[in-house]
């Protein structure tokens, strides 16, 4: 989805969940960022899209949805026409993604959790498996699987992220399971990045990065039910 000009990407402040892991801290916790009007955020998506970037990627959008929706059209007005990413934590109402129909192109949202425990423990959120394979399930309908153009360049589609925990608690087959029954055509990104970044320190049981093994499992766990297209980053 990067492709060789790289994708406008657009990091709102705060976010819903708060997990106890996260990589943008700083973000997520403390809000950092700059305040601007619909007008100017408008504005910057167009400079984005002109300056060759393959779509406009809002990270952590779910809070800001009305706003989002104000600012496009002083982009459009400006010429934007790139695909637009819809770059969530999974936690999403299904009245909110249906407000955006027709609206954005691409859905990217996590799957990180499939057990209530952990979703609890270091999200505060123990509905997220609910709420979250909902949201994945109206994503599908609206966009449908993943479609690239001749580049390889992503345009239009759902792209779940998946990202493998210690101690298997993102609960991956059992996850894996139900993205191969919306369509055996999800593309899946599962990725082996986790570190114990914030107050993840604080947890002992994810105090440490994953093994070569646990990824390698988590692989496995895509393909035995049925899962082909993975991005294994």
């Amino acid at each position: 989805m990067v492709g060789i000009n790289g994708s406008g990407t657009i990091f709102l402040s705060s976010c819903n969940l708060l997990c106890v892991f996260c990589q943008n801290y700083e973000i997520s916790r403390l809000a950092a960022g700059d305040e601007m009007d619909p007008s100017l955020l408008g504005s910057v998506m167009a400079r984005l899209g002109r300056s060759g970037c393959h779509n406009i990627n809002f990270v952590s959008p779910t809070h800001f949805v009305p706003q989002i929706l104000e600012a496009l059209p002083f982009a459009v007005e400006q010429g934007l026409d790139v695909p637009l990413v819809y770059n969530t934590g999974g936690y999403d109402s299904v009245e909110t993604i249906r407000l955006l129909q027709g609206v954005f192109d691409i859905y990217m949202p996590d799957l990180k959790f499939w057990d209530r425990d952990p979703a609890e423990r270091y999200c505060n959120a123990p509905d997220y498996r609910e709420a979250a394979a909902a949201a994945i399930r109206e994503m599908h309908r609206q966009v449908g699987d993943l479609e690239t153009d001749s580049a390889g360049i992503a345009v239009k589609g759902l792209l779940v992220r998946h990202l493998v925990m210690p101690g298997g608690a993102a609960g991956t087959r059992r996850a894996m399971k139900f993205l191969a029954e919306i369509s055996p055509d999800t593309y899946v990104n599962i990725m082996d990045q986790y570190r114990p970044c914030g107050l993840a320190a604080d947890y002992p049981e994810i105090a440490r990065r994953i093994t070569p093994l646990e990824y390698r499992e988590a692989i496995q766990s895509a393909l035995d039910a049925g899962l082909t297209r993975l991005d294994k980053k």
